[in-house]
């Protein structure tokens, strides 16, 4: 089966959430490229959107219309090329309009699991439970003549567990796309050693049309990602919880997030990261990798009690943060919840105490979005980072303390056989969390 043919009739399956509908939006494009080619025009291509809720697929056909209302009015020479055959078609306007009408034509919503069992490929973008996955698969793989391609989302379930149990015989692996998919430039393409060679090679070229950086990453439990993120979230959560021994829990949160984004210059800091993913899901993933984990305990009683007080993070259907270890106004964290009076805390009311505890940043300090851009990295952080060894702030000895250890966390996945190099590591926290820098470095050896 060649790709195109592999790609005439293909399902997403949760294709409504915020995963599955980026993953339905870049394959309806590429599938309706396809579609577009002189060779291809008698061919029927069918992308089938399947999820539980008519509501969420309502809503995610509005997404999908205008996201390629956006991606159309960018290549508007290309689509006039593509429709030259078109007499019909003249003003710019009406090549847009035509092209976003042959994506929308393509897609078919759907709450019917059956429709994946016509289908050749199959993406899998549900929630992150191996029971589930292992589930549904199983079901569509019983109900399918096709003997389809699997490709799961999964951030952190071993390939070869879902292999095995849903009698996969291969035909499966891990095509992680980073969130939102349709930004992100990020995959981590994870293979079992059972893992039928085509498959890979297809998902390469799936990838490289998609315009993907993809990351190989080894069948261990967490891959890159998960792995550092998981890892890097609990060393935050054990320094908040010695701080909150000496002050209070909005503070210490408040001083480990500030030091995490301001000292070890992050797009945000490490409580705002852990909302943004959920407290549930971080807490599920941990579940997940925990039994793998032979010589280390992935767990955290304070995620358990946010839980319990039903206090989660997240994001809501339309993209905006949900409150979680901080409240948000327009994005922006002003404050932060106390689990014993259950309320939020605003910053306001202790934010210049603890910033005088924190103390100054070091000389040379730049913010992410200049720091991210600079050419010459190695030489403005390495001396940043030496000036921070020198200070004895609290902020400084906690950041050092923190670049040191996300140092640990990068080298031991390469150690541990989940990457197969120290690059791979840094590209995907470069790339798929938008660091500065890569994890593993020489500025805090």
């Amino acid at each position: 089966m060649t790709y195109e043919e592999r790609l005439q009739n293909v399902t997403v399956l949760g294709a409504a959430g915020k995963m599955g509908s980026g993953i339905l939006l870049l394959t309806a494009v590429e599938m309706t490229n396809l579609s577009l080619k002189p060779e291809n025009k008698d061919k029927t291509f069918v992308l089938n959107a399947m999820d539980l809720s008519n509501e969420g697929l309502h809503g995610l056909m509005k997404y999908v219309k205008g996201q390629v209302l956006k991606i159309a009015e960018k290549q508007t020479v290309w689509l006039r090329s593509i429709y030259a055959d078109r007499e019909d078609l003249i003003e710019n306007g009406e090549i847009i309009d035509q092209y976003i009408f042959d994506v929308l034509n393509m897609i078919r919503p759907t709450t019917a699991i059956e429709v994946a069992y016509g289908s050749s490929l199959i993406f899998e973008a549900v929630s992150e439970n191996p029971d589930l996955k292992v589930k549904i698969l199983s079901q569509i793989d019983q109900n399918n003549a096709h003997k389809p391609w699997f490709f799961t989302n999964t951030s952190s379930v071993p390939i070869s567990f879902i292999d095995e149990r849903a009698h996969l015989e291969g035909r499966v692996l891990g095509f992680h796309f980073y969130n939102p998919p349709a930004i992100q430039k990020l995959v981590e393409l994870i293979t079992s050693s059972s893992t039928l060679p085509a498959m890979k090679t297809f998902a390469l070229t799936y990838a490289k049309a998609l315009k993907k950086i993809v990351v190989p990453a080894n069948d261990i439990a967490g891959f890159i990602g998960n792995g550092h993120f998981m890892r890097d979230g609990l060393h935050g959560l054990n320094e908040a919880s010695t701080l909150a021994k000496e002050y209070s829990f909005p503070e210490a949160v408040y001083m480990i997030n500030k030091i995490t984004q301001d000292f070890l210059i992050r797009p945000m800091g490490i409580f705002q990261l852990m909302d943004y993913v959920g407290i549930d899901v971080m807490q599920f993933i941990m579940k997940v990798m925990n039994p793998y984990m032979k010589n280390e305990d992935l767990h955290s009683d304070i995620v358990d009690q946010f839980i319990k007080l039903e206090v989660k993070g997240g994001q809501m259907s339309s993209g905006a943060q949900k409150d979680g270890f901080l409240k948000y106004d327009k994005g922006r964290p002003i404050a932060a919840y106390d689990p014993t009076s259950k309320e939020y805390i605003a910053f306001e009311s202790f934010a210049t105490k603890c910033d005088d505890l924190i103390g100054h940043l070091p000389e040379g300090a730049l913010p992410w979005k200049k720091a991210v851009r600079l050419r010459n990295k190695e030489e403005v952080f390495g001396t940043f980072f030496e000036n921070m060894k020198t200070m004895e702030t609290l902020g400084a000895q906690l950041a050092v303390k923190y670049g040191v250890r996300s140092n640990e966390i990068g080298k031991s996945l390469v150690t541990d056989g989940v990457a197969a190099n120290e690059e791979d590591v840094n590209t995907v926290m470069l790339t798929g969390f938008f660091h500065a820098y890569g994890p593993v470095n020489d500025f805090f050896n």
